[in-house]
This record gives C-alpha cells, structure tokens and sequence, in this order.
C-alpha cells in the first residue's frame, strides 16, 4: 500500500478541499484496507481497490464537515464582509512536493493532468459539486476510471455516474476559466517563472507599491483565507496594500498547488526575527499576476518546507 499512499493523499485533499481532512482520511483509508485485506480477492486492481476507500473514507468526511471554498467564492461580489469567517470553511493550500510523486495524466482515460486538477481555481471548483458528483469527476476525468468502475465503487447505476459526470463537468466547465496555469507556466518557462517570484518579493521587502502594482493584471484579485474580506480591482487592492507595506518583510519562495508560491515573513523586533505569516499562491495570465490568494495560516508553513522563522 504504500507506493500509493501519496497520490491517494492527492485525491483525499481534491475531495475534502483541506490538507488536515486529507490526512485524517487517507490515515482511515490505509486502515480500513488493513483491516479488509485478507478479503480482497483480486477482482479490481490495488490502485482501483485503494481507491475505492479513500473515495468512500472521503464521502464520509464530507458529510460530517462544512463545505471549503475561498472567500472570493464564498461571498459575492456586492455582499463581501469585513468579519473573518470560520476557519474550517476556507479551501487550504497543498504543498507541490506530494505532487512530484506523479507528474502528467494518472491514466490515458483522464482528462485533466496531475498537477493541473490540483490548481487552486480546479479544487474550488470541485468544492461547489455535490459529495456525489465529486467523487465521479475524480474518478473518471482525473483518475481515468472507467464507468463501470466507479459504478463499482460508489455501488450505484452506469445511469447515475454518467448523469452525475455530465453535470459536473458543465459545473467545472462554467467556474474554471482560462487557461491553466500548468500551460501558463510552461509558456514562460522556468527563467522567466524565477524572476517573476524574484520581482515579487524584492518588491516586498523595498516597500516599493509601484512595482508591486505593475507585475498585476487590470483586473487582478486579492483574498486573504480565513479572512472574509476580498478585493477585486487595482484600486482596492492598492487601498490594502497602503498598510501592510509599512511593515518589515522577508520572503522564501515555494510551490503550492502546482502553482507559484511565496512563504512571507514579518519582523517581530521583539523577538528579533522574521515570523512566518502568510503563504501568497500566484495564478498568472501569461507573466502577469492575475490573482493572489494569501493563506493566513503559518501553521502549514512546515509542510511546504518553509522554517518558522528567519533570523533579523
């Protein structure tokens, strides 16, 4: 079982929309198969059979937990809130180093790469399908399942998966726009992907509003999770900007959810260091940044790799 372990957490967290949920599911996942083992008998393959209870163990994490999304998903455009939300309602970042465990398409039947069903814009997506529909989108379009086999595992009709896959791409189709940022990145190339995270976070650390500003699309958006409170356009986003470049900022740059990413450090002179704060996730239109999605969650900093501190 435990080749699979990694591509199996993937799934649980493309499901649940949180890296903590995923871990407590692929942690019920690998116990269920122990427990079931000296009954499997073969008819499916491991993978199939792995599969098939992780999706179930994921099923039934989503019907005990509220649904994840982001805020800029959460709250609409004329009714934003200014009052943070709970927590446990917000998507969580998913550090790229469980996805180098298997790059490309899981199977020639899946329609969406690896990396790419695990964009921030994809997961969100995922997130406003019902537990039903979830499930047999992974399966099929990102596992490359075969009807039958996720009829198998979700124990219903050809009828009901096919219906369920057909509404959950028109779903997927409406909220996803654009190209994806794996054809993005691939389009700049490595050098240029550098520099952009480079330019980002020197901007940063001068203070300098105006570089910051130019490196963002006209239409640029600006979340901050668990915060409720977005912002849509330059103007606001400057708005926003005005005060936390007052502050004193380090930066590491990092990979999360197959896109750019960058770990943000403040100043504590009391302390004499820079404090992990914020994980920044990039999605570009071309070399451009279209979005930043700041996770204020310092706790999963470790998993990215990143240090919880760096000296002053």
């Amino acid at each position: 079982m435990e080749p699979y372990r990694a591509v199996l957490h993937v799934h649980c967290y493309q499901m649940l929309g949180s890296l903590h949920d995923a871990d407590d599911a692929v942690q019920d996942s690998l116990l269920q198969a122990w427990r079931a083992l000296s009954g499997f008998q073969g008819r499916s393959s491991l993978r199939t059979w792995l599969f098939q209870i992780a999706t179930n163990a994921s099923l039934k994490l989503i019907r005990k937990r509220p649904r994840r999304l982001l805020p800029i998903d959460y709250v609409g455009a004329d009714e934003r809130g200014t009052e943070p939300q709970v927590e446990s309602t917000w998507l969580e970042p998913y550090p790229d180093e469980i996805l180098r465990v298997e790059d490309g398409f899981a199977a020639p039947e899946a329609r969406y790469e690896q990396r790419e069903s695990i964009e921030l814009a994809f997961v969100a997506a995922v997130q406003h399908l019902s537990p039903r529909q979830r499930a047999v989108l992974m399966l099929r379009d990102v596992l490359g399942f075969s009807a039958q086999e996720v009829a198998n595992s979700l124990e219903t009709t050809l009828g009901s998966v096919n219906s369920a896959l057909h509404r959950a791409r028109r779903m997927t189709t409406e909220r996803v726009h654009g190209e994806s940022q794996q054809a993005t990145l691939r389009a700049i190339g490595d050098d240029r992907q550098r520099q952009i995270v480079e330019r980002y976070m020197s901007a940063w650390e001068r203070g300098d509003m105006q570089a910051l500003v130019d490196m963002l699309t006209e239409d640029a958006r600006w979340s901050m999770p668990p915060q409720a409170r977005w912002y849509r356009d330059l103007e606001e986003i400057v708005d926003f900007l005005k005060d936390v470049l007052r502050e004193d900022w380090r930066h590491m740059p990092a990979r999360a959810n197959g896109q750019l990413a960058v770990g943000c450090y403040i100043r504590h002179d009391s302390e004499r260091m820079y404090v992990a704060t914020v994980l920044d996730v990039l999605t570009l239109r071309g070399d451009r940044v279209r979005e930043v999605t700041s996770f204020i969650t310092p706790e999963v900093f470790a998993r990215f790799g990143l240090p919880a501190a760096l000296p002053a």
